[in-house]
Order: structure tokens, then sequence, then C-alpha cells
């Protein structure tokens, strides 16, 4: 081989040497950034991937809490208490303590006079709830025996107090009235779906349960009223201890008490609302 040759060998790999160091020296970098390129977009994949899986997880909380509100809607019924029945029960319980008060003090006549009003009023509530069906509600059905049992229980107590009604009668009527409000609390709270506050406990508009009073039991308030009215209206017209008062005595004594059987026994005294009713108000 020719010296020639060999110089012009050497000059060549000075040349790819040189070469291929520039070439490295543009390539690495371009390799560095290329990875770095990828881990920035596969970081940024996870985030996003990360924000996707949050939203989607609080879209279903969101649609759960709408489905799990619906179905309480479906169990129970909301309804418009703001009616003509309902104000004259609240207005009947109202006047209960004036009632009481104008007894003790033994102003009779006057005191006769509002339990007219509140008589009339006890049927104006009734017949106005079976003839518009808009005007009957079910807190209606759970404030008229309310009210009604208010009513006797401040009249048997304050005919009581001034001596007109014996006491083991008054002593009867209010054990047994206090045990039916009782069962009545209790019935409530059953039927109210979980979760049970006190604030939708005593939602006036969250109708879950529906009372039916036995026969038995209309017949005990209608012969309660009847003795308290008689002896209420015996010193205004001068017939105190009639025996005709004495023999309503043990009549309300006998229905009284068949009436708080009647409820231990039947078996439709209250019905669980499960469904929403469309109630037009």
């Amino acid at each position: 081989m020719s010296y020639f040759m060999l110089q012009q060998l050497s000059r060549c790999r000075v040349i790819n040497r040189y070469t291929l160091k520039k070439c490295i020296q543009q390539i690495v970098p371009r390799l560095y950034s290329v990875n770095n390129d990828d881990a920035y977009n596969r970081r940024q994949e996870i985030k996003r991937q990360k924000r996707a899986r949050r939203k989607e997880i609080r879209a279903r909380l969101i649609q759960d809490f709408k489905q799990t509100k619906q179905k309480v809607e479906e169990i129970i019924e909301r309804e418009n208490i703001y009616t003509i029945p309902n104000f004259l029960c609240i207005g009947r319980i109202l006047t209960t303590p004036g009632l009481g008060y104008l007894i003790v003090i033994q102003d009779y006549q006057l005191a006769l006079g509002l339990l007219g009003l509140a008589g009339l009023s006890d049927l104006a509530d009734g017949w106005i709830a079976r003839t518009w069906t808009s005007q009957a509600s079910k807190l209606g059905s759970f404030l008229d025996p309310v009210a009604d049992k208010l009513l006797v229980g401040t009249m048997f107590l304050s005919l009581t107090w001034v001596g007109l009604i014996p006491v083991w009668l008054t002593c009867l009527v209010i054990v047994r009235d206090v045990t039916l409000v009782a069962a009545a609390s209790y019935i409530r709270y059953r039927s109210l779906p979980p979760p049970k506050t006190l604030t939708r406990y005593f939602d006036a508009t969250h109708a879950t349960v529906q009372l039916a009073p036995t026969m038995i039991s209309k017949i005990n308030t209608g012969v309660q009223l009847m003795l308290v009215a008689g002896t209420l209206a015996a010193p205004v017209f001068n017939f105190v201890d009639h025996p005709l008062l004495q023999g309503l005595c043990y009549l309300t004594a006998f229905t009284t008490i068949a009436g708080g059987v009647s409820y231990i026994i039947s078996k439709n005294t209250y019905k669980m609302l499960s469904k929403k009713h469309n109630t037009h108000s």
C-alpha cells in the first residue's frame, strides 16, 4: 500500500470520527428532549384521568342523591295543610284554654256559648272536608280528634275542679286519651322512613299515616260532649245532679272503655301511606 493511500485512509478516519461525534452531539439532546416530553405527557394524562374520575364520582353521587330523594318523596306524601277545616281545628284548640278558664271562674253562661261555637266549628270542618275533596287532608284526620280530645279533656278537668263531674270519671277519660295520644305519636314515628329526625317528625306537610277512628270511638266522643254540655248547662238552667246526668256519667264510662278496647282489637284504625298520591288543594 502506498504512502498516499495511507494518508487518505487516516484522513477519512479523522473525518468519520468528527462526523460521528457531531452526529452524537446533535442526536442525544433530541433523545433526552423526546424522553422528557413523553414523561410530561404521561403526567398530564394521569392528571386528566384523575380529574375525569373525580367528576364521574361527583356526578354519580349527585345522581344517587336525586334518586334517593325521589324515592323518599314517593314514600312520603307532601300535602297542602292550609285548608279551612284545619284552621277551624286549630281555632278550636286555641279556644280550649279560655273555655276551661271560664268554667273555673264559674262564668257558665259565656262558657256555654263558647262551647256552642266550638261544636259548630266541629260540625263545619267535617262537612267542608267531606263536601270538597280539595279541603280534605291527612293532617286533618289527625287534628280533628286531637282538637276533640283537648276540648273534652279540658272540660272534664275544669268541671271536676268546680265539683260538677266525679273525679273517677275524669281520671278514666284522661288516662284513655293520653294513651291514645302516645300510641298515635309512636305510629307517626314508626311511619317515618329513615333518617328519623325531629324536623321531619314535626313537619306537618309530610303525611305518613292516616288515622281512622272506630265507630264506638265516635259514639264515645258524642256521649262525652253530651255529658260536658249538659253538665255545663246544669248551673245555668238549674238542673244540677239530675238523674239523667248521673246516668249519662255511667254511659260515658262504658263508651270510654269500649272505645279504648276497640282501638286495640281493630286493624283499621290507621293506614300507612306507602305511595305518593296526587292531592289537589
